[in-house]
């Protein structure tokens, strides 16, 4: 089976969630089964090659868990780019416009070596504002963007045009 009819077929569709007219897109089910899970995080790494970047930085939260097996599976270090006032050292922030207000995000500040390669990855890439502040984040900590990968795209939501020029990989694009 090919990985993006693999990831499609763990998708659950949550009609009304977080609010109502939204469809959420569960990622939850590839993240239960085992060898689905591992077959997704297999092929990220695949795409980039496990020498391609030093560290992987995960997008709070479900991108923790990506992130971790990633580098667990590389035996590279993880970073987590966590929601503010959830560090306690120093930390390099990035705030960013939402539907309605603003959120920020944040890494220790000294979370990269200078030019250190990070590969990012998160679950979803919809509006790209998370994925924007988080590319960002990472380069002004010191990092340098090596990829960014998610394990489902809504491209509807144009979302890889605000990361140009940066290359986005997607396991699914719907």
């Amino acid at each position: 089976m090919e990985i993006a009819d693999l990831v499609a077929s763990k998708v659950l569709d949550v009609p009304d969630f977080p609010k109502p007219g939204v469809l959420f897109k569960d990622l939850m089910p590839l993240f239960a089964d085992g060898p689905a899970f591992a077959a997704s995080v297999d092929a990220i790494i695949a795409e980039h090659g496990a020498g391609s970047f030093d560290v992987v930085a995960g997008i709070e939260a479900r991108g923790f868990v990506i992130a971790a097996a990633i580098a667990y599976a590389t035996g590279k270090g993880v970073v987590p780019v966590r929601k503010a006032g959830k560090l306690p050292r120093k930390t390099v922030s990035a705030t960013y416009a939402l539907e309605y207000g603003e959120a920020t995000l944040e890494v220790h500040a000294d979370a990269f070596l200078a030019g250190e390669r990070v590969l990012v990855v998160d679950d979803v890439l919809a509006t790209g504002g998370t994925a924007e502040a988080t590319l960002e984040l990472v380069e002004r900590a010191g990092g340098s963007i090596s990829g960014f990968s998610v394990l489902l795209e809504l491209s509807f939501l144009e979302g890889r045009s605000r990361l140009a020029p940066r290359p986005v990989h997607a396991l699914l694009t719907v």
